[in-house]
């Protein structure tokens, strides 16, 4: 919501006036030159609210109507400065501050890269303390987002659909971060912790959607101009609902150097709908992008969500710091999931994370059954996941 500001208004005042924490005014107005100097006429950003309006009845007056709505009087005079309160007249339209206390995304549906892009976008016109960057560009050039929620102390970044048919792990990482919004501009807790001290504990970085191309394959069918090769790499099948790999056949979760040789030798030659781990690794510009990501940004934490084996993986050959095994204990704790070690696969994003920085890094499998997973689960994995979510911010 955009406000207009009033000689003697302060950031610090319409903290107080919208019951939003400062830092989160704050954070949402980085733009300014002078946060302390405010400027008449100045916009300023209100997180966490919509602006709408209501029809002068008969007999109102703002305090009435500040009444009834829970608002105080203030927020009235702030968002109507062009009318005079005490000459209203039945019939006329004001505009009143309405604060979002609920979900603005469904999750529970096929969700493609449109349908992300759309949710996205709703937070960001709702919450304009989110940060998004367009941190790099899929085969098909669409971007790979990356949201950026937080205070600079601790980085957590969390990735979704690595592989093409996990596209539910993207719906139930949105899920979350609108619940986390929401919970932070309503003074709420998730599971038993201020959304607050999350949000000032870390920074998350969220890129909820590493492969779109692949995502968008499994869910719309192929792109006319690519449909003969795809089938042909399909094996002749147009069914791609089993499809994990990006659009070129490469899956993208065994393109990075941490044992990628050994990988190589035992999985196929060539490009295909899964585990092909590329003629060279990083070779896709997705994984170009995500090994970017964590050389510049230097994470200290790390998940990946993929499905699926109720399973939490978070060791690779010993080189795993020792907090890594309390935080998966905690993990399978909160989302009943099992916590194992060490598997017999390499060359994924997370492995490589653990070898090169040593921090700590994990694989969750969210659900259970057979990819694509099926929508009846979701609420199911969403329940599982929550209390993990909000673990590995703090």
């Amino acid at each position: 919501m955009e406000v207009k500001v009033r000689s003697g208004d302060t950031l610090w005042h319409y903290s107080l006036l919208f019951h939003i924490p400062f830092i989160l005014i704050l954070d949402s107005n980085t733009n300014l030159a002078n946060p302390n100097a405010l400027q008449v006429g100045q916009t300023i950003q209100i997180p966490g609210f919509r602006i709408g309006a209501y029809t002068i009845q008969q007999g109102d007056t703002f305090w009435k109507i500040a009444h009834s709505r829970n608002v105080d009087i203030d927020a009235l005079l702030l968002l109507n400065q062009n009318i005079n309160p005490n000459e209203l007249a039945i019939g006329q339209l004001i505009h009143i501050p309405v604060r979002v206390m609920s979900r603005v995304i469904n999750g529970n549906e096929p969700y493609d890269f449109q349908k992300m892009t759309r949710d996205m976008n709703k937070l960001l016109a709702i919450y304009p303390f989110i940060g998004r960057r367009e941190a790099g560009k899929s085969v098909l050039g669409h971007p790979l987002y990356e949201m950026q929620i937080g205070r600079l102390g601790r980085k957590v970044q969390i990735n979704a659909s690595f592989h093409a048919n996990e596209w539910i792990t993207t719906a139930i990482f949105m899920r979350f971060l609108n619940d986390y919004m929401v919970a932070l501009t309503n003074g709420l807790m998730i599971k038993g912790i201020p959304a607050l001290t999350m949000y000032t504990a870390s920074r998350l970085f969220a890129i909820p959607m590493v492969n779109p191309d692949g995502v968008n394959l499994v869910l719309n069918g192929p792109p006319p101009e690519r449909e003969e090769n795809l089938v042909r790499l399909n094996k002749g099948s147009r069914d791609f609902s089993g499809w994990k790999s990006n659009i070129r056949g490469v899956d993208l979760n065994k393109q990075f150097p941490a044992n990628w040789e050994f990988e190589k030798e035992r999985k196929p030659k060539e490009p295909g709908p899964r585990d092909f781990p590329g003629y060279t690794p990083i070779s896709e510009p997705e994984t170009k992008t995500m090994a970017e990501l964590a050389r510049t940004e230097k994470y200290d934490r790390l998940l990946a969500l993929h499905t699926q084996g109720q399973e939490i993986y978070w060791g690779y050959e010993g080189l795993e710091p020792p907090e890594s095994q309390i935080i998966a204990s905690d993990f399978a704790r909160l989302s009943g999931y099992e916590a194992v070690r060490y598997i017999d696969s390499y060359a994924g994003y997370k492995d490589w994370f653990i070898q090169d920085f040593r921090k700590s890094g994990f694989t969750i499998e969210l659900g259970i059954g057979q990819n694509p997973l099926p929508l009846s689960q979701f609420e199911e994995i969403y329940a599982h996941m929550l209390g993990l979510f909000v673990r590995a911010l703090i």
